[in-house]
């Protein structure tokens, strides 16, 4: 073998090595952030949460507003709904419902309809929350402990396991590295995660990505390595976006 057509080979071996160091790289920070709207940019997102996200548990108007929040208002304007009946959700056409009190049934019927109309929903069902609360149990203040899934999820082709184990897991959540809080197991016909805890679902003219943890938007007790949880949810937004 010539000098030079040494020298060509070692030359093409780098290259193809700086490449892969910088795929992986890539892949280790996972992707580019989603940059935030001006404000005349933001799509209205519905919120229906039984978690302290607006206020702290003592409803107080001097905060600002939970982590998860200030993140959702990078991207939209937060509509704060109660109830998923015909009035509220025509306030718009893509809902967060995260750890939602049990819904009245012709409220999950409108649900149902908004949704195979059109509508766009992200469903953050934790069947073993772990949110601090300082509420007692029974509190009707207090997020329930579970998702009161009174038929929705199965009217839709899912099922919500509880977790075998207790704990924190590792994850991904819309392409980014995610720690999830004893997060539940999804079964079913929609396109279901290797690890269960996500589902992407077809609803009539509309869809529905569902989440088997809710604990994830308390990204900072979570520690470091939850730094991307909002990432997550507001990546898994985006898709909802989608034509």
């Amino acid at each position: 073998m010539t000098y030079a057509r040494l020298g060509a080979l070692l030359i093409v071996g780098a290259i193809l090595l700086a490449a892969a160091m910088l795929a992986a790289a890539f892949n280790q920070r996972g992707p580019a952030h989603l940059p935030p709207r001006s404000p005349n940019e933001r799509p209205t997102l519905l919120l229906l949460t039984s978690l302290p996200l607006l206020f702290g548990e003592d409803f107080s108007v001097n905060g600002n507003g939970s982590e998860a929040l200030k993140a959702l208002e990078t991207r939209y304007r937060v509509i704060p709904i109660s109830v998923t009946d015909p009035t509220e959700l025509a306030k718009g056409k893509l809902l967060l419902m995260a750890q939602p009190r049990a819904q009245p049934a012709e409220d999950l019927v409108a649900l149902d309809t908004w949704v195979r109309r059109g509508g766009r929903v992200l469903l953050l069902a934790d069947p073993m929350l772990e949110w601090p609360s300082e509420r007692s149990f029974g509190d009707p203040l207090r997020p329930p402990p579970m998702f009161a899934d009174t038929g929705l999820l199965a009217h839709w082709g899912l099922r919500l396991d509880a977790p075998d184990e207790q704990g924190a897991r590792n994850g991904k959540l819309g392409g980014y590295d995610a720690v999830t809080m004893s997060p539940g197991q999804l079964f079913g016909k929609c396109a279901i995660s290797s690890d269960r805890l996500f589902a992407h679902c077809r609803v009539g003219s509309g869809r529905a990505t569902i989440v088997a943890d809710a604990d994830l938007l308390d990204a900072r007790r979570l520690g470091h390595g939850a730094s991307h949880n909002l990432d997550g949810v507001l990546s898994e937004l985006a898709k909802l976006e989608q034509k």
